[in-house]
C-alpha cells in the first residue's frame, strides 16, 4: 500500500505527511529546541534536573573539548556506553555538534560483544561509566579507540552528595571491579575545562551519518544500521506529528512544553534514543530518566514524586510495576498516554493496566533499521488492542508472500516498509543490505503481519519464530498471549522443536505466579483454548526466562539451550 492509503484513516490533528525541509540536521533541531525551551526542564535523574538551556551549555562544552583537545574529525565514530544518566544526552548532543557519529553501546555487553562493536564501527573515542572500566581495559588493545572519557554515577550531583554516591557505588556496593586506565579523562573535567566555550559550527546534511545502531544479532553477528541525520529527523517529525492528535474535546492530547515523560527504557536502545532523547526535544517535554528499571521498589519511589503524563515501557515492566504493593498509591490523574514497544503486548496486561490506571496502553512497532518507529496506536480510545496501530505519517507498508508478491488486505505475509526513516544500509555490509532492501527502497522486516481494511497493522510473529506443525503455521505470540492470561502464569514463551511425526512440535515454557501450578493444569488449559495442532506437546515450568536488557524474552536462547 502506498503511504496515501492511510491519509483518511488517521485521527483528527495528525497530518498525512511530514516536511523534512524544516531542518538540515539533528543539531539544528537540538539548538532550536534548546533556544525555544531554554528554561524548561529537559532531563531529571537522581534528583538533579537539567533545563534545555543547561543541556545546550553542557553539550557545547563537550563538543568544544572534542574539537580543541582531540584530533577527532567530523564523521569519526564515538561509542557511548552508559545507563540512563544525565551524562548520556550531554555526550550524544556534544558529539553530534562536533560532527561525530554516535555508536550506542549497551552497558551490559560482555567483553566479546564490546570488542565486536568497537572494532566493527572503527570507534576512535569512548564515553563509558566507570562500572565498566574493567571491560574497557580488557578490550581496548584490540580496538582503534584513542580517547576515553570516564563518567561516574554521582558526577552530576551536588559535590558532597556526588562524592558520597561515588564512594558508595565503589566501596559499599562493590559495583566497580578494579581496573587501570590512567589515560581516561574524567567526563566532568572535560566539561569544566570548556565550560564557557562555544563549539565551532560543523555543517551536517540530512544525508550524513548520525548514528551507528547495532541490531541484536539474531541472525549471526550484530550489524550496524546506518542511521542518517535525515532518518532520525524524519522519525522525530513522524512521532511529533502523531502527538498533534486532537481529542473529542478539541484539545491536543499531549500539548507542547513541560509534560512529564517517564523514561525507563535504556537510551542506548533505539526506541528510547529517538523518542526520549530526540523527539521530546521538538515538543519541549521533560524526561525523567530511570537508571535501573529492574529495581521496581526504587522505580515506584521515583514515580511517587511525579504527576506524569506519559510512560513508555514493555509488557514485562508493566506487569512488574502492577505487582508491586504500592502501585495503586501512584498519581495517575495526569496520565494521558502509555506506550508499549519492543515486544508483543499481552492482552491481559493491557486490560489490567487500563483497570488500575484508567489509561489504555497503545502498542507501537518499530525496528532499529527504521530509526525505529514504523507504527503507533492512536490515543483517545481509538487504539485497537492486538494491533500496533497505524503507520506514522509518510510511511508506506505492504505485505508480501515468499515470492515477493504483494498480498491483498487481510492476508498474512512478510511486512515491508518504505519511508524517510528507513536506514541507509548496514555498515560495511553491502550483501546484507542488498538482502534486506530492494532497489525501490522497500525494507523487508522479517515480521509476519496483517493489514486490515481500516489500515491497522497486526504483527503476528517473526518469520524465523514460526512453528510449522504438520504443514500448519503456529504463531508463538498467539499461544504466549493466551497462556499469559492464565491466573497462575507470570510469563510464557513458545518455540518449535524437531519432531519425527509432525516435522516440528510446540514447546511451552512458563514462569508461574503461583507455586501450585502444574503441567497437567497447563495441558488442560491449552486443550480448551487451542485447536489440536496448536496445543503444545512439551511443557517446562521454570523460575525465569532468558531476557534482553529491555525485557524482551529471547526465544533464540531457548532454542539454543
Amino acid at each position: 500500500m502506498e503511504a496515501s492509503f492511510w491519509n483518511d484513516k488517521r485521527p483528527p490533528g495528525v497530518a498525512a505527511d511530514i516536511d523534512l525541509s524544516q531542518f538540515s540536521s539533528i543539531t539544528e533541531v537540538f539548538e532550536s529546541s534548546c533556544a525555544k525551551y531554554a528554561d524548561t526542564p529537559a532531563f531529571t535523574n537522581m534528583g538533579v534536573t537539567l533545563t534545555y538551556g543547561e543541556l545546550e551549555q553542557q553539550s557545547a562544552a563537550f563538543a568544544s573539548y572534542l574539537q580543541n583537545y582531540t584530533d577527532l574529525k567530523p564523521g569519526d565514530r564515538i561509542a557511548i556506553q552508559m545507563p540512563n544518566v544525565l551524562q548520556f544526552p550531554i555526550a550524544v548532543f556534544g558529539a553530534m555538534r562536533a560532527g561525530l557519529v554516535v555508536v550506542n553501546t549497551n552497558p551490559l555487553y560482555t567483553a566479546r560483544e564490546m570488542r565486536h562493536q568497537f572494532t566493527d564501527s572503527g570507534a576512535r573515542a569512548l564515553v563509558y561509566m566507570n562500572l565498566f572500566g574493567h571491560l574497557v581495559q580488557e578490550v581496548l588493545p584490540d580496538t582503534e579507540i584513542k580517547y576515553l572519557f570516564e563518567a561516574r554515577m554521582g558526577d552530576m550531583l551536588p559535590p558532597v552528595k556526588g562524592l558520597l554516591i561515588n564512594a558508595a557505588v565503589k566501596h559499599l556496593k562493590k559495583m566497580v571491579p578494579p581496573y587501570r586506565l590512567p589515560q581516561a579523562i574524567p567526563f566532568n573535567k572535560a566539561l569544566a575545562r570548556c565550560r564557557s566555550m562555544a563549539p565551532i559550527p560543523v555543517t551536517r546534511t540530512l544525508d550524513d551519518l548520525a548514528v551507528l545502531q547495532y541490531t541484536g544479532g539474531t541472525t549471526g553477528v550484530a550489524k550496524g544500521a546506518m542511521l542518517t541525520h535525515g532518518n532520525l529527523v524524519a522519525n522525530m517529525l513522524q512521532v511529533y506529528a502523531n502527538l498533534q492528535q486532537v481529542g473529542q474535546d478539541g484539545q491536543r492530547l499531549l500539548p507542547d512544553g513541560g509534560e512529564v515523560i517517564i523514561a525507563p527504557l535504556p537510551l542506548y536502545h533505539i526506541f528510547a534514543f529517538t523518542v526520549n532523547c530526540m523527539c521530546m526535544m521538538l515538543a519541549g517535554h521533560h524526561n525523567v530518566l530511570i537508571t535501573n528499571p529492574r529495581d521496581i521498589p526504587g522505580f515506584i519511589k521515583e514515580l511517587k514524586k511525579w504527576q506524569f503524563s506519559s510512560i513508555v515501557g514493555l509488557n514485562t515492566l508493566f506487569v512488574a510495576l502492577m505487582d508491586h504493593p504500592e502501585f495503586d498509591q501512584l498519581d495517575f490523574s495526569k496520565l494521558k498516554s502509555t506506550t508499549s514497544g519492543g515486544t508483543a503486548l499481552v492482552k491481559a496486561t493491557a486490560e489490567r493496566w487500563q483497570g488500575r490506571t484508567g489509561s489504555g496502553i497503545g502498542e507501537g512497532y518499530g525496528l532499529t533499521e527504521c530509526s525505529p518507529v514504523v507504527c503507533s496506536s492512536p490515543g483517545d480510545g481509538l487504539a485497537r488492542l492486538g494491533t500496533v496501530g497505524l503507520p506514522v505519517p509518510g510511511t508506506a507498508l505492504k505485505v508480501i508472500d515468499e515470492n515477493g508478491v504483494e498480498l491483498p488486505l487481510g492476508e498474512r505475509g512478510e511486512l515491508c516498509v518504505k519511508g524517510p526513516q528507513v536506514m541507509k544500509g548496514y555498515w560495511q555490509r553491502a550483501e546484507a543490505t542488498a538482502e534486506a532492501m530492494d532497489a525501490e527502497g522497500w525494507f523487508r522486516t522479517g515480521d509476519v503481519a496483517v493489514i486490515d481494511e481500516d489500515g491497522f497493522v497486526s504483527i503476528v510473529d517473526r518469520i524465523k519464530d514460526l512453528v510449522i506443525v504438520s504443514g500448519f503455521n503456529v504463531y508463538p505470540n498467539e499461544i504466549e498471549d493466551v497462556v499469559s492470561a492464565h491466573p497462575k502464569v507470570a510469563s510464557a514463551a513458545v518455540i518449535g522443536v524437531p519432531d519425527e511425526r509432525s516435522g516440528e512440535a510446540v514447546k511451552l515454557f512458563v514462569v508461574p505466579s503461583a507455586a501450585d501450578l502444574t503441567v497437567e493444569e497447563l495441558k488442560a488449559y491449552c486443550r480448551s483454548n487451542f485447536t489440536g495442532y496448536k496445543v503444545p506437546k512439551y511443557y517446562e515450568i521454570r523460575d525465569s526466562l532468558p531476557m534482553s536488557p529491555v525485557g524482551k524474552i529471547l526465544r533464540r536462547e531457548l532454542r539454543d539451550q
